[in-house]
């Protein structure tokens, strides 16, 4: 077996799920708001284009990056690493669209805070993990 899976923490395998998981939730959420018409994007209520858009597109990063965590390869990190900055870079542009005046959803507010969150964790840990793994710890 290879020497980096024999070394896989316990954590790799719930994490990868879930961000697998999270992926796909959030391709299914914001599909049926972008491209559906309907209760999903009534009950949106006053979304924020260019987030709903990030997101939607980060579900296929989330997929990816949990895919290649799940493998134990080491571009998954780099990855969680871009769609953790990229995240914070659309809910900063986010925060100047409300100080704009901008109409939004405190929803909106939460779930970058969370994304945020996770993504910067995954980021964390998956980098530290490879570093880990590098030195032969």
């Amino acid at each position: 077996m290879d020497p980096v899976m024999q070394n896989r923490p316990r954590w790799v395998t719930p994490v990868s799920i879930f961000a697998i998981s999270f992926g796909l939730l959030t391709l299914k959420e914001g599909g049926s708001v972008l491209f559906f018409e309907g209760a999903a994007r009534e009950a949106a209520g006053s979304y924020v284009p260019f987030v709903l858009w990030f997101n939607f597109s980060a579900g296929f990063a989330y997929i990816a990056a949990g895919i290649g965590l799940w493998g134990m390869k080491r571009w998954s990190a780099y990855l969680a690493v871009i769609i953790a900055v990229s995240t914070l870079i659309v809910f900063t542009a986010f925060g100047v669209h409300v100080l704009q005046g901008g109409a939004f959803e405190m929803r909106t507010v939460i779930a970058m805070t969370l994304r945020s969150s996770i993504w910067l964790a995954i980021a964390f840990a998956a980098n530290r993990l490879f570093l880990r793994v590098m030195q032969g710890k």
